[in-house]
C-alpha cells in the first residue's frame, strides 16, 4: 500500500507544528516528555490542563468524521501527521485517549444521538476523562466471563428516573481490575450482566457510569513493578447507571464491546508505533554514546528492532487500507473477547507489538550494561524507588504480552478465525 503525504497534508503539518511550538511553552513547558508508559502518574494536574488546551485548539477528535462537537476534521493521513508532530516534540502523554479513541467512536457507531450530544462535546473540550470497566479478577482475556451485574432499580422515584421501555435505572455491583487511570476518571464505561442467556456473552449490557458516587464506587490503586499505580481495582456497590446511558440497548453489550475493541486498531496503532520509534531512537543514541554499538550482537539486535518496526507499520497500513476490515477482538485495559466479528488481523498486530516492545526493553538494558541495575536515586523502604526512562521501559514492558489480551488468547483467535482450527475446549465455569 502506498501511503504518502500530499500538499494539503504538509499544510496541516505546518499548522500542527506551529501550534505545538506556540503552546508547549510557559505553564506547559514542564510537561514535555512526561506521562509516557510507566510514568502516567507524572504531572497529573498539568496534563489535565493540557487536555483542555488541546480541546480549545480543536485537536481532540480528529478522526471522528464530524466537526459538530468542537473538534477539527482530519483525513487519515492528517491524523498520522498530527501524531508524528506530537511525538516529535515529546508532547505530554495523553490523559484523554480512552474517551477520545475508544468511547467516542463507539458512541458514533452504536450510541443514540442524545448520548453523542451529551458526552462528545466534553471529551472534545478535554474536560471529561474516561476509564474502561472491562477486565475482572476472573475475566480478563476471557471477557465473556464478566460477573459484574447491573440490575433494574424500581425503587427510584418516578420523577427522578429516565424511563426506557417503562423500566427504571440500573444499580451496578461488582469488581473491575486493571482499570487504567480510574483514580482520575470522571466516567467509566462498564460491561455488566443485565440478564441471562444460554451462552456467556449473552445478557451483557454496555453502561456509562458516573465515577463521582461516594460510598458506591471505590478505587484502589495497584502498585506495579515501576513503583507507580496508574492501574486500579474498582468496586461498584450499587452504583447508579441511568437507563438512558445504556449504549446499543439492553442485552447488546457484547456487540458494542467488541465494536469498541475494534477501534483500537485504527490510526492509534500508527500513533503507538511513532512512540515506539522514539523509544528505539533513544536506545540507538545510548548505544552509540556508550560504545555498545561496537558489539556486533548489539548492532544486529538494533537492526532487527528497526526492521520489525517497519514491518509493523506496513501491517498497520494494510489494515487501515481495508484489507483488515471488520471489528477486532484484541482489547485494551487487559481484555480481549473470544467472540465478535472480524478476522485475526488485530491479534496479529498485538502479537507483533507486544513481544517487540518487550525485546526493546531488554535491549535497552543490554545497551546500558551493568549500570542498568542501579537506580538514579537512593532507595528506601518507605518511598517508591526511582527509575530512569530505560528502566521504566524494561519493567513496564513485562506486561505487554498480557494486557490488551494475552499472547495465548491472541494465538487462539488466529488459530480459530484465520487457520480454521477447532475451538479450544472450555472448562466448566
Amino acid at each position: 500500500m502506498e501511503f504518502g503525504f500530499g500538499p494539503e497534508d504538509e499544510e496541516f503539518r505546518a499548522e500542527a507544528r506551529g501550534w505545538l511550538a506556540e503552546h508547549l511553552t510557559g505553564e506547559f513547558a514542564g510537561a514535555v516528555g512526561r506521562g509516557g508508559p510507566g510514568s502516567e502518574h507524572e504531572g497529573g494536574a498539568q496534563r489535565r490542563a493540557w487536555e483542555r488546551e488541546l480541546g480549545r485548539g480543536g485537536w481532540i477528535g480528529l478522526g471522528w468524521g464530524s466537526g459538530a462537537y468542537g473538534n477539527r476534521q482530519a483525513t487519515l493521513t492528517q491524523q498520522v501527521v498530527w501524531a508524528e508532530e506530537y511525538a516529535r516534540v515529546r508532547a505530554p502523554g495523553r490523559y484523554g485517549h480512552i474517551g477520545e479513541n475508544l468511547l467516542a467512536p463507539t458512541l458514533l457507531a452504536y450510541g443514540s444521538q442524545e448520548q453523542r450530544d451529551e458526552f462528545l462535546p466534553a471529551i472534545a473540550r478535554g474536560e471529561a476523562l474516561w476509564c474502561q470497566g472491562y477486565s475482572e479478577p476472573g475475566a480478563g482475556s476471557d471477557l465473556a466471563g464478566v460477573r459484574t451485574r447491573a440490575e433494574r432499580d424500581e425503587r427510584v422515584e418516578r420523577v427522578e428516573r429516565v424511563e426506557r421501555d417503562g423500566a427504571g435505572d440500573f444499580r451496578v455491583t461488582g469488581q473491575k481490575v486493571w482499570t487504567s487511570l480510574a483514580h482520575e476518571a470522571d466516567w467509566c464505561f462498564v460491561l455488566a450482566r443485565t440478564g441471562g442467556g444460554e451462552r456467556p456473552h449473552e445478557g451483557l449490557s454496555f453502561l456509562l457510569v458516573d465515577m463521582d458516587q461516594p460510598g458506591r464506587i471505590e478505587v484502589r490503586p495497584i502498585r506495579q513493578l515501576t513503583g507507580t499505580s496508574e492501574f486500579n481495582e474498582v468496586f461498584f456497590d450499587g452504583a447508579r447507571a441511568r437507563a438512558a446511558h445504556v449504549v446499543g440497548g439492553v442485552g447488546n453489550g457484547w456487540r458494542v464491546a467488541m465494536g469498541l475493541l475494534g477501534f483500537e486498531r485504527g490510526v492509534s496503532t500508527l500513533v503507538q508505533q511513532i512512540g515506539f520509534a522514539e523509544e528505539l531512537g533513544g536506545v540507538v543514541r545510548e548505544a552509540v554514546a556508550g560504545g555498545a554499538v561496537d558489539d556486533p550482537v548489539v548492532r544486529e539486535r538494533l537492526v532487527r528492532q528497526w526492521s520489525e518496526l517497519r514491518v509493523m507499520r506496513w501491517n498497520a497500513l494494510r489494515m487501515l487500507g481495508g484489507a483488515g476490515a471488520g471489528a477486532g477482538a484484541s482489547g485494551g485495559g487487559g481484555s480481549a473477547g473470544a467472540g465478535g466479528s472480524g478476522g485475526g488481523e488485530p491479534s496479529v498486530a498485538k502479537l507483533l507489538w507486544g513481544r517487540w516492545h518487550q525485546r526493546l526493553g531488554e535491549l535497552a538494558m543490554a545497551v546500558r550494561g551493568a549500570s542498568a541495575a542501579v537506580g538514579p536515586g537512593d532507595w528506601c523502604v518507605d518511598a517508591p524507588y526511582e527509575l530512569d526512562a530505560f528502566q521504566r521501559l524494561f519493567l513496564f514492558s513485562r506486561a505487554d504480552t498480557i494486557y490488551g489480551g494475552s499472547d495465548e488468547v491472541q494465538r487462539n483467535i488466529i488459530a480459530e478465525r484465520v487457520l480454521g482450527l477447532p475451538r479450544e475446549a472450555k472448562g466448566p465455569r
